[in-house]
């Protein structure tokens, strides 16, 4: 039994990583699309910016429509339907059927990842969840680091096209995989889209995916900017910043698997510090950014938090509406998207008024008003109101059931 989850969970992760792949990964090869099909870089881009919109809008939805099917056949649907959107890509030679042949699998993206993490918890006995849900939580942080620079190096040493066939290859290892090797999962217990829907009604779903937002906020909206941050800050070249970039990636997939352990120790002790941490670290890249040897140093204990945040986002969101596992990581997908298109725009503005060395000071912002929010969701879950519970996943389900 411990093998089949194992290689579950594997088969998961490595389909979590194509998908992801497929969204991100087109980023390393923008350039290559724009002369490809004759637009401007910022045309270009729509590829990624309408991918993840349509990822925000459907989060909450598809999951919720397909949570009463049988969860292999769901998840062949998927991969499928991205296996068919990658080939459409390849052989596409208007911009505009590749920008369709994007933006359809988008629908389906919050589908997948939201049952991946259903599933994975699923297979688990309830303290060990948390850790199933970091492996799952791999595949997404490495869909982010391997993509982009994999797809970049074979985009220039081959061409687009082959770059675009491993997209493809990947979600069809994927789905490979799941047809012979993931057993039937019907649902047992299916919920109505009523029952479903209402955790809306808590107030602990809110706050929760108020605090999701501004968590994600925090990191990504300084994160967007890091590039250019070491470029005009910090000053270095252009190859160094790729592999400063590449050190945060594989620091985020590490921050994953620290996650996992973290949570499952002490959860409530992790979620808290969070903030507190990466407010920290905040400081010191304010204080330091101008220096290569600290920054490199602040980049890797970044990359490991925005690891652990990524999963602290998902158990926060998941354990305010554990009757509705599917619904809550649509919420989770939802909330992620917004707080990374919030912060984003929020750390512009500070960038637009005072500089970038001034970015940090929106990450901040964000990171204090999600400890709040944290403080707020804390203190309704306190039997006595009156102290912080530190308690497991299992005790934090059961109090907000």
């Amino acid at each position: 039994m411990i093998k089949q989850n194992n290689l579950l969970i594997f088969i998961l992760t490595v389909g979590v990583f194509g998908i992801l792949n497929t969204e991100l990964g087109v980023i390393g090869v923008l350039p290559f699309m724009a002369e490809r099909f004759q637009v401007s870089i910022s045309q270009a881009g729509l590829l990624v910016s309408l991918f993840a919109l349509v990822v925000a809008i459907s989060a909450p939805t598809m999951p919720l429509l397909f949570s009463g099917i049988d969860r292999k056949k769901v998840m062949l649907l998927v991969l499928g339907i991205f296996i068919t959107g990658n080939i459409v890509s390849i052989l596409a030679t208007n911009f505009t059927i590749a920008l369709i042949a994007r933006v359809v699998p988008a629908f389906f993206h919050p589908i997948y990842c939201s049952l991946a993490f259903t599933v994975a918890a699923a297979s688990v006995g309830p303290e060990e969840a948390p850790k199933a849900v970091a492996k799952v939580f791999v595949g997404v942080s490495a869909g982010m680091v391997i993509g982009v620079p994999v797809s970049n190096f074979i985009a220039g040493a081959a061409s687009l096209e082959m770059a675009m066939v491993f997209f493809a290859v990947v979600n069809v290892i994927a789905f490979v995989a799941t047809f012979f090797f993931v057993p039937s999962m019907p649902v047992k217990e299916r919920l109505s889209y009523g029952e479903q829907l209402s955790v809306l009604k808590k107030t602990m779903t809110w706050i929760s995916i108020i605090a999701v937002i501004l968590m994600n906020g925090a990191v990504f909206g300084v994160f967007s900017y890091l590039a250019k941050y070491l470029e005009t800050i910090t000053k270095l070249s252009l190859n160094t910043i790729s592999i400063v970039l590449l050190v945060y990636g594989l620091a985020n997939i590490l921050g994953s698997i620290i996650a996992g352990r973290l949570l499952t120790r002490n959860a409530m002790k992790t979620v808290v510090a969070f903030p507190f941490v990466l407010g920290a670290v905040y400081v010191v890249l304010f204080m330091t950014g101008q220096f290569a040897a600290p920054m490199a140093l602040i980049t890797l204990a970044w990359g490991i938090l925005g690891g652990i945040g990524g999963n602290i986002n998902q158990y926060w969101i998941a354990t305010a509406a554990p009757e509705a596992p599917d619904f809550a990581n649509g919420l989770f997908l939802t909330a992620a998207n917004l707080g990374m298109t919030m912060g984003t725009m929020v750390c512009g503005f500070f960038i637009s008024g005072i500089g970038i060395k001034y970015v940090v000071l929106g990450g901040l912002m964000f990171s204090l008003l999600s400890i709040v929010s944290i403080f707020i969701r804390v203190y309704m879950c306190s039997p006595r109101k009156t102290s912080f519970v530190m308690s497991d996943m299992v005790e934090t389900g059961t109090k907000l059931r």
